[in-house]
């Protein structure tokens, strides 16, 4: 099946400059797809081509289809787009911005109306309908801009920034509608959260210095770069006649503890590559007569991984 998204090749130059090279990547119907980068990196030129804002130097992007060159107006057609800063008129209300944009975008009156119902139900905006946007606090206004990306009903959804600068309570509540948006659209989210990746997308796509340094789930880049397996165990017994058994263990490369003044203490021990120690961990504690209060594997933070591939020349993933 064809992606939703496919971008094949894509290479940008302002001038001289080179902003993106051989970028190709394809996003499926239905996934959340996070892309990730520095600043600098490209992210941005990366995602004006793919809403038609800016025509590549060479190579093609295309939405459920439909080429961003050839056939800009059907490809757009298909996107909703919500930019770091939302394009609002502050002296409009609610629903007459709404109106506005669904006029703009070509939809029939009928649509408009019945969409405009649908979409301050989703993004839940009943009680500011008939209130002037410049009166709505930044969290409502991002509402009000994720209302109008989804409008006209795309199939994909190109979201950039989309909880900076709100509080936490709306930060919860947007990426809350973000997830509830995925079941029926596309969406690639653009973000400098990085929690906010692992909470929302299944996927992620890394750019640096104008290449796609990574693509895949968070869990398989952390199995990828890591290079060891990570175990932390929290054991009750006395410190240094722990560290002293762990780090005899067949296969450990090396034990750290942080004590805290008690004989309960956290241990992050690193295993060679493909070697699963908590069976002998574990015997280890138990037949020291220690007590064993908490066991588990530990992959690498989605924050360790993008350092990695962004600040490291010699990753090759």
């Amino acid at each position: 099946m064809a992606g939703m998204v496919e971008v094949k090749h894509l290479t940008k130059y302002y001038g001289n400059f080179l902003a993106i090279e051989n970028v190709s990547f394809e996003v499926k119907k239905g996934e959340i797809v996070g892309f990730l980068g520095p600043n600098g990196a490209g992210k941005t030129t990366t995602m004006r081509i793919i809403t038609g804002f800016l025509p590549p130097s060479s190579g093609t992007a295309a939405v459920a289809g439909y080429d961003l060159v050839d056939k800009s107006r059907q490809a757009r057609a298909h996107i909703g787009y919500l930019p770091e800063t939302v394009p609002l008129y502050t002296d409009m209300t609610v629903e007459g911005y709404l109106s506005f944009m669904g006029t703009i975008r070509g939809m029939n009156p009928k649509r408009i109306k019945a969409r405009i119902a649908d979409v301050i139900d989703s993004c839940r905006l009943g009680d500011y309908r008939k209130s002037d946007i410049g009166k709505l606090s930044k969290g409502f206004r991002q509402r009000v801009g994720i209302a109008q990306a989804v409008l006209h009903e795309p199939d994909v959804l190109i979201l950039d920034e989309p909880t900076i600068g709100i509080d936490p309570i709306q930060v919860v509540e947007t990426r809350a509608l973000i997830k509830d948006l995925a079941g029926t659209h596309t969406v690639i989210l653009s973000t400098h959260i990085l929690p906010e990746v692992s909470m929302l997308c299944s996927r992620v796509l890394i750019i640096n210095e104008g290449l796609i340094v990574a693509e895949d789930t968070p869990k398989e880049l952390a199995n990828r770069l890591q290079g060891v397996e990570r175990l932390e165990v929290e054991i009750q017994g006395p410190r240094i006649e722990v560290m002293g058994v762990l780090e005899k263990i067949r296969g450990v490369l090396e034990v750290a503890c942080s004590p805290n003044g008690s004989d309960q203490n956290v241990y992050k021990i690193q295993a060679r590559r493909g070697l699963d120690l908590r069976p002998t961990v574990s015997r280890a504690v138990i037949s020291n007569g220690w007590s064993l209060l908490n066991l588990q594997l530990v992959s690498m933070s989605l924050e360790e991984i993008f350092l990695k591939l962004t600040t490291s020349e010699e990753i090759n993933v």
